[in-house]
């Protein structure tokens, strides 16, 4: 009979004691339904053969630095349980701050670029079910999750394939959102050593990185579409890179955005910004 000690000493010195144990709990948990009562209380000795080998397979996966939240298939945010997969990224508690920022105007048209697991676009429209909500991704798999959390979370979003760099561009761009939100790719890569392998080698770089050279690659993008998309006193939210808060600053504003504020973290760190259209 395999024990929790056992179990959660596999992932020695992949984690340490502490962590390592709350992935195996979190595992069991998500998977088997077991509570840490049930695991002491010996629900492990009670699983059935094909129970014991699924458990086997994913501990395989964990042991190999593959995140638990691709091993479960799930990730808890804002209060919701989200579907992730590899190849999607998998949402970050920091992010949940910017879905809990005061709007403006709670009855108006939201676009998230750059969805992902659709969590922003979806905690949006549940937090304020009067908005029209849509979500813009490149990639055809997260946008296939992202559809799949918004049937299941039951919010009615619009997902679109789109390329915000091609799309800012774009000549003909009309004023037709009140806020516009995003957390995209802002991580540089010379950041990549200060990094986790397990995520350096099992989540997206596509959804991750920027080049060196082009730190503000996507936030320019978005400050360029939103200029025009947005509609006057319309909202930009922005999720950033702190090691670039000031430069975002002054990009917003030499693009014409006024208000322009950055907001820290719960952690402390310069995480937000946000703008408005004059």
């Amino acid at each position: 009979m395999t024990t929790f000690r056992q179990l959660w000493q596999q992932l020695i010195p992949l984690y340490d004691e502490a962590e390592a144990k709350a992935v195996v709990l979190l595992l069991l948990d998500m998977c088997f339904s077991m509570s840490r009562t049930d695991i002491y209380g010996g629900s492990l000795s009670t699983m059935t053969a094909s129970q014991q080998q699924q458990l086997g397979n994913m501990m395989r996966r964990l042991a190999e630095g593959e995140p638990v939240q691709y091993v479960t298939g799930k990730e808890m945010f804002a209060g919701r349980l989200f579907n992730v997969a590899p190849g999607v990224l998998i949402p970050r508690p920091e992010t949940e701050e910017l879905t809990a920022m005061p709007l403006h105007d709670e009855r108006g048209a939201l676009l998230d670029i750059g969805t992902g697991s659709g969590c922003i676009a979806i905690t949006m429209k549940l937090n304020h079910p009067h908005m029209e909500v849509s979500a813009w991704d490149i990639s055809d798999e997260a946008l296939a999750i992202a559809r799949r959390n918004a049937t299941e979370l039951r919010a009615d979003v619009t997902f679109e394939h789109q390329d915000i760099l091609r799309k800012a561009q774009e000549s003909n761009i009309m004023p037709q959102w009140d806020v516009i939100v995003s957390n995209p790719p802002y991580i540089c890569e010379k950041e990549k050593t200060l990094m986790h392998d397990n995520v350096l080698r099992h989540e997206p770089h596509q959804a991750l990185f920027v080049p060196d050279s082009q730190p503000l690659l996507f936030y320019e993008a978005i400050a360029d579409y939103a200029r025009h998309a947005l509609i006057p006193q319309g909202e930009l939210l922005l999720e950033i890179n702190p090691l670039y808060a000031q430069p975002t600053s002054h990009m917003l504003a030499e693009k014409g955005f006024t208000h322009i504020t950055i907001h820290h973290d719960t952690f402390g760190k310069q995480r937000f910004a946000t703008a408005h259209m004059p």
